[in-house]
C-alpha cells in the first residue's frame, strides 16, 4: 500500500500514444472496408482482425485517464468533461448515418440496409444500445458506436476503480492488472465452454471492462516509478504475433481446439499484447526518447481518430450503396485509399467544426460554475483528463 499525495501530481503528455491511437482506428478501418472492398483472401485474413483496434482503445482510454488524473478536480466536471469529449461529436455523426444505415430512401433499398424502427433507433442516442447482444440493437444508429456505451460504463467507474487503485504500490498495481486479466481469460472460459449459462453472454460493458482496467493498472505502476525494460519492438512483435495466430489458426484449423484456445481468447491475448506496447511506448517517452509515432504529422491524425473511428463506416456503406459490392482483386486498394481520404476529411471537420470548439466551450462553462463555488466545498476526490482516447 501507498499514499497517494505524493504520486496524484501533473504528468507529462504522452504524444506517441496519441500518434499511436491513429493505427487502431485505422486498423478498425481496414477491417470494415473488406465488407465494401475484399482484397485476395490471404490478405484480407490479416486485415479483417482490424477490429482488434477496439480493444487498444479500450486499454488506452484506462490508461489515459488514470494517467492524467488529479484530486483536486470534482467527480461532477470529470464526468461533465468525458461527455462533452464523446457526445457532441457522436450526436453529428450519428445523424449523419441514418440515411445510410436505414430505408429512409425508399428508391434504394439494399439487402443490407436496416428497417427504420424508432424504438431501437432511439436507444442509440443516449448510447444504450451497446447494453444488448442482439446484433439488430447493439449495432444500431451508428454501428461503430456500440463502443461509446462501454466507454460511458468505464467512465462511470473509473473515479470508484481509481480509490481502490491508487491505495498500491507499483507491484500491487501490476498485481491489479493481472487480476484483471485473468478474470477476463476466466469469464472467456465458462462463456465458450458453457454457453447455455445465463452469465456467458453478458453486454459488452461488462464483457470488456476488464481491458479498461488493465490500462488503469499500467498507468499507475508509471505513476509509481515502474520502468520496465521493454523494447518498442517487442511490443509491435505482440501485436503482430496475436492478429497473425489468430488470422492463421482460423484459416488451417477451423473448428478445433486451436481456434477455441486462439481465436475464443483473441480479445484477452490482445488486451495483453495492447498493455505490452503502452508499457513500451511510455517507458520510451519518460526516457525522453524520440519515437516516430510522436511526430506532427501522427499526432494530427491521433487528435483526429475519434471523428475517423465515428463516420468510417458510414463512408464506407455509402459507397456500398451507390457503387455495390466489389469483386476480391487487389484494384480495390484504389477504394481503400479513396474511401480512406473521404473518411479522413470528414473526420477533420468533425473534428475542427464540433468536436474541439464544442468540448471546450462546454468545458469552459462548467469550470466557471465550478469556480463560483464557495471555496473548501468538498469536492470529491476524482480524476480529470486534458485528451482521451475515445
Amino acid at each position: 500500500m501507498t499514499s497517494t499525495s505524493a504520486t496524484l501530481t501533473r504528468t507529462p503528455r504522452l504524444d506517441a500514444l496519441t500518434g499511436l491511437r491513429w493505427w487502431a482506428a485505422f486498423a478498425v478501418f481496414l477491417y470494415h472496408i473488406l465488407i465494401f472492398a475484399p482484397l485476395p483472401s490471404g490478405v484480407s485474413a490479416i486485415l479483417g482482425q482490424g477490429y482488434m483496434g477496439v480493444t487498444f482503445f479500450f486499454v488506452l482510454s484506462g490508461f489515459v485517464l488514470t494517467w492524467s488524473m488529479s484530486p483536486s478536480l470534482p467527480r461532477s466536471t470529470f464526468y461533465w468533461r468525458r461527455f462533452a469529449r464523446i457526445y457532441p461529436s457522436h450526436l453529428i455523426a450519428l445523424l449523419l448515418a441514418i440515411p445510410v444505415f436505414y430505408q429512409v430512401w425508399p428508391w434504394v433499398e439494399p439487402l443490407w440496409r436496416k428497417p427504420f424502427e424508432p424504438g431501437v433507433l432511439s436507444l442509440s442516442f443516449p448510447l444504450l444500445q451497446g447494453w444488448s447482444t442482439d446484433p439488430h440493437v447493439l449495432f444500431s444508429g451508428n454501428p461503430a458506436a456500440w463502443t461509446l456505451t462501454c466507454e460511458f460504463f468505464f467512465y462511470a467507474l473509473h473515479p470508484f476503480i481509481a480509490m481502490a487503485l491508487t491505495r498500491f504500490d507499483a507491484r500491487g498495481a501490476v498485481l491489479f492488472g493481472i487480476a484483471a486479466i485473468v478474470i477476463a481469460f476466466s469469464y472467456r472460459l465458462v462463456a465458450l465452454t458453457h454457453p447455455d449459462l445465463w452469465f456467458s453472454d453478458l453486454p459488452p460493458p461488462i464483457v470488456r471492462l476488464p481491458d479498461f482496467v488493465a490500462g488503469m493498472a499500467v498507468a499507475w505502476a508509471f505513476r509509481q516509478g515502474w520502468r520496465p525494460k521493454v523494447p518498442v519492438l517487442a511490443g509491435m512483435v505482440s501485436l503482430g504475433l496475436v492478429t497473425g495466430l489468430i488470422a492463421v489458426t482460423s484459416a488451417m484449423f477451423p473448428e478445433s481446439g486451436p481456434v477455441m484456445f486462439v481465436v475464443g481468447f483473441g480479445n484477452e491475448f490482445m488486451t495483453i499484447a495492447c498493455a505490452v506496447v503502452i508499457v513500451a511506448i511510455t517507458r520510451r517517452a519518460l526516457e525522453g526518447r524520440r519515437s516516430i509515432f510522436a511526430s506532427r504529422a501522427q499526432i494530427k491524425l491521433g487528435e483526429w481518430s475519434f471523428a475517423f473511428y465515428l463516420v468510417h463506416a458510414t463512408a464506407i456503406y455509402l459507397a456500398l450503396t451507390l457503387f455495390g459490392l466489389q469483386e476480391p482483386s487487389w484494384r480495390n486498394l484504389v477504394w481503400f485509399a479513396v474511401l480512406g481520404v473521404v473518411a479522413l476529411a470528414a473526420a477533420a471537420a468533425l473534428h475542427t467544426w464540433v468536436e474541439r470548439p464544442v468540448e471546450r466551450r462546454m468545458r469552459a462553462w462548467k469550470d466557471r460554475r465550478d469556480a463560483a463555488r464557495p471555496t473548501g466545498a468538498g469536492f470529491p476526490r476524482t480524476t480529470q483528463s486534458p485528451q482521451s482516447i475515445q
